[in-house]
């Protein structure tokens, strides 16, 4: 069969992309880096499964993450990655960590400093960040970044306002490098959509966080499994994060400024005692918040609810008590696979779809 663009194929059941070639895994698909979700189970049985997995650092100390790829490492002997706040007052302490430990990708929710890119690049470590605009996308490549993951306004989490069929050939034709699409995703059919495009593989949340794998509750599960609707709010941080439509959340959108301060003084305090960090770290981070996303102060101390919210639906169960954060695809998703079997299934559809196409008339 002929190559695809992007110096793609299909073989069988393989799909050999550049984003293949740069990480080392079998297939083109990667799992997103979820606070509280993505850890050592998930990562290592993505990875097991020939995708990529990534760890989610933020709601980690640093000796927790230093212990969470010791564990990754303990499960599988394949590629993997972690996700990195660029922004994070010891940022610099998490990439020496990467480097000493020989993690194959550096994964970054927003642009990391020029500094950071270089020091991973150095060290042999792919850096990929994540982006939301094409302008995006072309500082990072310029500054060296090896890939780039584009998530649309689908995606759940924090997310934009443009569709991924409108940013990702926006990206792909802006930058030389390879482009994973992300916002949207969750089978075969889209992977060939995206590599039709000219991405060279797709990021997965909500799609992995629905899998026997994933350690989120399964009381927690079957909540996603039975709702349909989710919607951007900007009442958890101050910025558009795409959830679940829940009773709280809609406590959320009713409550007033004051209360939604104090709820955010109330998170701070319970994730400083979680996560072992000191008041004055906690103030660095959110100065560096400040600085490098342009927040306004209320803003800034509105991001302590992110962790904190997610911690109690995705930790202790208590959706009631906290939010979701959630694709739109999540209406889509019906069944709790594991890794291995969501991932074949995938690539062996993926395949079907492109191995179809070739046989189009010219």
């Amino acid at each position: 069969m002929p190559a695809r663009p992007g110096g793609q194929g299909v073989t069988a059941q393989v799909l050999d992309t550049p984003l293949t070639r740069l990480t080392g895994v079998r297939h083109p698909v990667v799992q997103t880096g979820m606070g509280w979700v993505a850890g050592p189970r998930l990562v290592s049985a993505v990875a097991n499964a020939g995708g990529l997995g990534i760890l989610a650092s933020a709601t980690m100390t640093l000796d927790r993450l230093a212990a969470a790829i010791a564990e990754v490492r303990e499960r599988t002997d394949a590629p993997f990655g972690v996700n990195l706040r660029a922004d994070a007052a010891d940022a610099g302490d998490r990439v020496d960590l990467l480097v000493r430990n020989r993690v194959k990708v550096a994964s970054f929710a927003l642009a990391p400093r020029r500094e950071l890119i270089s020091t991973l690049k150095e060290a042999g470590v792919v850096v990929i960040p994540s982006v939301g605009a094409r302008r995006h996308a072309e500082k990072v490549a310029a500054w060296g970044a090896d890939a780039v993951m584009v998530q649309g306004g689908e995606g759940g989490g924090h997310t934009g306002a443009v569709a991924t069929t409108l940013l990702l050939p926006q990206v792909v034709d802006a930058v030389d490098i390879p482009v994973i699409a992300a916002g949207g995703f969750f089978d075969g059919r889209g992977l060939a959509a995206a590599l039709a495009y000219g991405a060279a593989g797709v990021g997965m949340g909500t799609r992995f966080l629905l899998t026997a794998d994933s350690p989120v509750p399964d009381a927690v599960k079957q909540a996603y499994l039975g709702t349909t609707e989710t919607v951007v709010t900007r009442q958890v941080d101050g910025m558009p994060h795409r959830v679940l439509r829940t009773e709280f959340v809609d406590g959320l959108e009713r409550s007033g400024g004051a209360s939604r301060l104090l709820r955010a003084v109330r998170s701070a305090a319970r994730f400083r005692r979680i996560s072992g960090m000191s008041w004055p770290a906690l103030i660095r981070d959110g100065l560096a918040m400040r600085r490098d996303r342009e927040l306004s102060w209320s803003q800034v101390l509105m991001a302590a609810n992110t962790p904190m919210l997610l911690k109690a639906a995705m930790v202790d169960g208590r959706p009631d008590l906290g939010v979701m954060a959630s694709g739109q695809v999540v209406a889509l998703i019906d069944d709790l696979p594991t890794c291995e079997e969501l991932i074949g299934r995938i690539v062996a559809q993926a395949a079907g779809v492109l191995r179809g196409l070739g046989d189009v008339p010219a």
